[in-house]
């Protein structure tokens, strides 16, 4: 098959099963029969994902690492119609920058947790020279 064929959403829910599976994540896609027993995560996972028709959400969770983003695209066997997407996957899977780059994604989210770990300790670093002045400097003038 073709990279470049587009399915529909009804055919692509009938491959579900061990022996013929088929994902959905971000607007394409993949063949995943053959990687069924080397999915790192198992064949259950993938199977699971496949019976709930779009895999996107799953597949973002997880965090792959780009080395698995990378393995992708020899399973992908095309792209599904984008009026048959849910909507909150539509505008991924037509936007070129966000349908081929869900690892930078994540990271552009990440950076919060950077805040998280700053934050209280410009807080220890304040209480502590408070505590300085207070003790030391203070007691001189």
């Amino acid at each position: 098959m073709s990279a470049s064929k587009t399915f529909s959403f009804s055919e692509i829910s009938t491959h579900t099963s061990k022996d013929d599976c088929w994902l959905i994540i971000h607007g394409k896609v993949y063949n995943v029969t053959d990687f069924l027993e080397d999915h790192p995560g198992g064949d259950d996972v993938l199977l699971q994902a496949a019976a709930n028709g779009d895999a996107t959400q799953s597949f973002e969770d997880v965090g792959h690492s780009s080395t698995a983003t990378s393995m992708m695209e020899g399973f992908l066997i095309g792209s599904i119609h984008v009026d048959e997407l849910p909507n909150e996957n539509q505008a991924r899977a037509t936007d070129p920058f966000f349908a081929n780059k869900p690892q930078e994604m994540k990271q552009a989210t990440s950076s919060t947790s950077f805040m998280d770990i700053l934050l209280p300790l410009l807080i220890l670093a304040l209480a502590f020279a408070a505590w300085y002045y207070l003790t030391y400097i203070n007691v001189n003038a």
